[in-house]
């Protein structure tokens, strides 16, 4: 039987590169050895997809809104398939963002750019977490109170 890890690993790369600013996407593609030459497959191409949400956070799914999509596909010169689907407009970080999908494959788990994807979630995560202990400063609790007989 075949491990999961591999599409796990890449799964957790996708959702990491879609938050990533242009900027975070550049400096791992910075660890990469050399960027081969590749083929654009499809040009990044902004859409917009909709966006559901949980009520409580695990209620019933409802259709919170739309958001604006990038989406872009390429393929290495050894024929290497690379996407991305990243939110917003950014066409240019849509397509780095497919070749470094494309590159990560090739790489070994241990290798420089994985381990910079890992610094990289690992960032993500500390920023949600800072988010929700900001959030939870300002949760308020409401009760009722009940009268008494009269």
């Amino acid at each position: 039987m075949q491990s999961n890890e591999p599409l796990a690993r890449r799964q957790g790369h996708f959702a990491v590169l879609a938050r990533a600013a242009l900027a975070e996407v550049e400096a791992v593609l910075a660890d990469a050895p050399a960027i081969p030459p590749f083929m654009v497959l499809k040009q990044p191409e902004t859409g917009t997809i909709m966006v559901e949400g949980r009520a409580g956070g695990g209620g019933r799914r409802f259709n919170l809104g739309e958001a604006t999509m990038t989406r872009c596909a390429i393929r290495l010169e050894d024929g290497t398939l690379g996407f991305s689907y990243a939110l917003g407009r950014d066409t240019a970080k849509a397509q780095k963002a497919a070749v470094l999908d494309a590159l990560l494959q090739n790489e070994p788990p241990e290798g420089p750019m994985h381990r910079a994807m890992h610094r990289l979630a690992e960032r993500q995560k500390q920023a949600r977490e800072e988010a929700s202990r900001k959030a939870a400063a300002t949760k308020v609790e409401f009760f009722t109170m009940v009268r008494g007989e009269g």
